[in-house]
């Protein structure tokens, strides 16, 4: 019933990013879906630069973390890769068996690629989701919380991210 698929989505409101929450002990982080939107209007303009395939992903980045909504947010301490990629997994299938049956497989096809990271939308989508995470992490320094402690937020995203445009606008940032 799609009301049930709807409920999945207004639960990822209450989804509270578990990085910001624990290394910058942040007692209100933003929550998943907040991550969520502000990756998509990013992934929106900046696929348009790259005349990547925006349809595409626009709906890859909106469905990335939707299954936060049923697994909850993991830090990579908290599980390994293969585990998450398993929960993940199961909980996408739940989730878009809840959708008609004609909307199933592309939306399936969509998260394979994603996890797969095989296309240069999915790679996009996976940079994408570190480049929002340099933003959020330079607002919460521009509300006063400390640049040491929001070090390994941008040593990730230094490590994940290799589009040089990407790039160059976060070099803008600190």
């Amino acid at each position: 019933m799609l009301e049930d698929f709807f409920k999945i989505i207004i639960d990822l409101k209450n989804v509270q990013r578990k990085g910001w929450k624990h290394k910058l002990e942040i007692k209100n982080p933003e929550s998943v879906a907040d991550h969520s939107f502000s990756m998509a209007l990013m992934a929106m303009i900046l696929s348009e630069l790259h005349k990547l395939d925006t349809k595409k992903i626009v709906k890859m980045t909106l469905l990335h973390d939707l299954v936060e909504s049923v697994v909850g947010d993991f830090t990579p301490e908290e599980i390994s890769k293969p585990k998450k990629l398993e929960l993940e997994n199961t909980a996408m299938e739940k989730i878009l068996n809840i959708l008609p049956e004609n909307l199933i497989e592309g939306y399936q096809n969509i998260w394979n690629e994603f996890q797969l990271r095989n296309s240069e939308e999915a790679i996009f989508v996976h940079e994408i989701d570190k480049f929002e995470m340099v933003f959020q992490a330079k607002h919460y320094v521009d509300k006063g919380y400390s640049k040491e402690k929001i070090q390994s937020f941008l040593d990730t995203a230094n490590t994940e991210i290799k589009n040089k445009h990407l790039k160059e606008i976060i070099s803008k940032l600190f």
